[in-house]
């Protein structure tokens, strides 16, 4: 990506809609299922209490209905989306918690369920790099060549001393450890970061921007810090020990960061999004479509993109 392939209406980023249409020929959408999992920061195999961030009902959609089968939830899903928009593909996403954090057996019960259903036409994994054992990459590596497969690896930073204050349970070498053998098997991996972490400077932020660039994923999802009800440091913010960055910082930190990781990665996600009604900090989260418009704007005034200083580094 340069200056010379762009003109004012592109975005300045590789955008994973750009990207599913490019391999599909139409629009794909994502749906999120919960499958019951938990995670090994939580039960007391790692820790307990999760990470600082995290609330007691994991990552998710909000449409996400726990209580129904992996097929009802998918199902009900398709049939809102496709009343606003037209498109007869989908890829189930399994967010909340930890994905693979379960039996190699019960893992292929739950991704054959879902792929059972023709509208669905890939699949999408959350989980942690530090519980993908050898049996669990075998497993993922068997359904990449049959479907359409994303694993997607929370690592949010890069740095140990963030790992550890966030209580995330493992270190950096161990999610590259891992990251390394699942690429080895010809597997698309997401990664997880979040900016504005407690402690970190953006000195440290643009650190990992400029790991992510020596890791060369597949795909990214950057996420910015936000409070949710009932998450750890739900307390310590509301008594003044954490701070957070406001939304112009977000927009310049994140392009920032945008141009360190290389161009051919594709950006799935540019911000967090918490429900309205479990929401503590920021309030500006809620203006998703704002921020990320203002981020590709904000690149856009600097006469950048992705890549921009990636491919100077080279």
């Amino acid at each position: 990506m340069n200056n010379n392939q762009r003109n004012n209406t592109d975005i300045r980023y590789f955008s994973f809609s750009k990207h599913l249409k490019s391999i599909f020929g139409e629009p794909v959408y994502k749906i999120s299922v919960d499958a019951g999992f938990t995670c090994p920061n939580r039960d007391g195999t790692k820790g307990k209490g999760g990470c600082l961030y995290c609330s007691g009902d994991g990552s998710g959609a909000s449409y996400i209905n726990k209580e129904l089968s992996i097929t009802k939830q998918l199902q009900n899903s398709m049939q809102q989306i496709k009343k606003k928009r037209k498109t007869q593909k989908f890829i189930a996403y399994f967010q909340p918690f930890s994905n693979t954090y379960a039996p190699v057996s019960h893992l292929r019960k739950l991704y054959d369920e879902a792929l059972s259903i023709n509208e669905i036409v890939g699949l999408s994994i959350g989980t942690r790099a530090d519980i993908v054992d050898d049996d669990v990459l075998d497993l993922i590596e068997e359904y990449n060549k049959k479907t359409y497969l994303w694993i997607e690896y929370g690592l949010q930073s890069i740095h140990n001393k963030t790992l550890e204050l966030i209580n995330r349970c493992h270190t950096y070498k161990e999610f590259e450890d891992v990251y390394y053998k699942t690429k080895e098997r010809n597997c698309r991996v997401c990664l997880h970061i979040i900016i504005g972490l407690p402690g970190e400077s953006k000195t440290e932020i643009l650190e990992t921007a400029d790991k992510i660039g020596e890791l060369k994923p597949d795909g990214i999802k950057i996420h910015s810090l936000y409070i949710s009800k009932n998450s750890p440091i739900a307390e310590d913010y509301i008594r003044g020990n954490i701070s957070l960055f406001e939304a112009d910082e977000y927009i310049s930190i994140a392009a920032d960061f945008i141009e360190r990781i290389p161009p051919n990665t594709i950006v799935q996600r540019l911000m967090g999004e918490e429900k309205k009604d479990k929401l503590i900090a920021p309030q500006w989260i809620l203006e998703k479509s704002t921020i990320i418009n203002k981020i590709d704007g904000e690149l856009k005034k600097r006469g950048t993109y992705q890549g921009y200083l990636y491919q100077k580094s080279d």
